[in-house]
């Protein structure tokens, strides 16, 4: 497979790749982007706990959040080290990404299931169709050349965003907006239900998106006579 070009056209993707360009700079040259990629996942194994613990106490939800950034500061920093000491293995960091990726969405799809707040089959469908974009991403990089990580302004580091403020909303929910528990998992599925419709309705855009290029590309063979 060919080195596929990069584009990251969500909405934190410029803002993103300067402070992480700036972090990169300045890490000891001890640090490998491999070190980092095991901090994502650690990260990620944070959340599940983190996720896990919250039917004890919903404190527990902040250390879900240290873990999203963990997850963040490995999982994005890692190839931009490798980028910024020009010592990048493009095949090596791609298979590395997706599959490191899958992984962790597993791991925190896992963990907010088994948390009071989102039923687990929620939890799952919402990993499913993560995993579906993320493999779509792989096919279209495959296909076009072109690694796209987001999809319109929404990446990696938005639904990372988003957790955060919603681990905050339950937490504020949970202890001072006398809200029952019941009521707060009711609140919680709502909102992950409608994600789950975006994400699918971005799924089928952009499946309908890729079969329309790949038709003019490669425009359908009718036999004769």
């Amino acid at each position: 497979m060919e080195t596929s070009k990069r584009e990251m056209s969500f909405l934190t993707a410029g803002p993103e790749r300067r402070v992480l360009r700036w972090i990169a700079a300045r890490l000891p040259r001890t640090w490998m982007p491999d070190h980092l990629t095991i901090i994502g996942v650690l990260g990620a194994l944070t959340v599940g706990v983190g996720y896990y613990l919250s039917p004890h106490h919903p404190g527990w939800l902040w250390l879900a959040n240290v873990g999203l950034l963990m997850n963040w500061f490995g999982d994005s920093l890692d190839g931009t080290l490798a980028r910024v000491r020009k010592i990048e293995r493009p095949k090596y960091g791609y298979y590395i990404d997706h599959m490191v990726d899958a992984v962790n969405t597993a791991v925190i799809g896992a963990g907010i299931g088994l948390s009071p707040y989102v039923s687990l089959p929620m939890a799952m469908l919402l990993v499913i169709l993560y995993l579906c974009l993320s493999i779509n991403v792989y096919l279209e990089s495959s296909v076009h050349g072109q690694f796209d990580l987001g999809f319109g302004i929404f990446g990696p580091t938005e639904v990372r965003l988003l957790l955060v403020l919603a681990n905050a909303g339950l937490y504020a929910g949970a202890m001072w907006a006398n809200l029952s528990g019941a009521q707060v998992a009711r609140i919680a599925n709502v909102v992950f239900l409608l994600v789950s419709a975006a994400m699918f309705y971005m799924l089928l855009a952009r499946f309908r998106i890729n079969l329309i290029r790949l038709a003019r590309i490669e425009p359908p063979h009718r036999p004769e006579g």
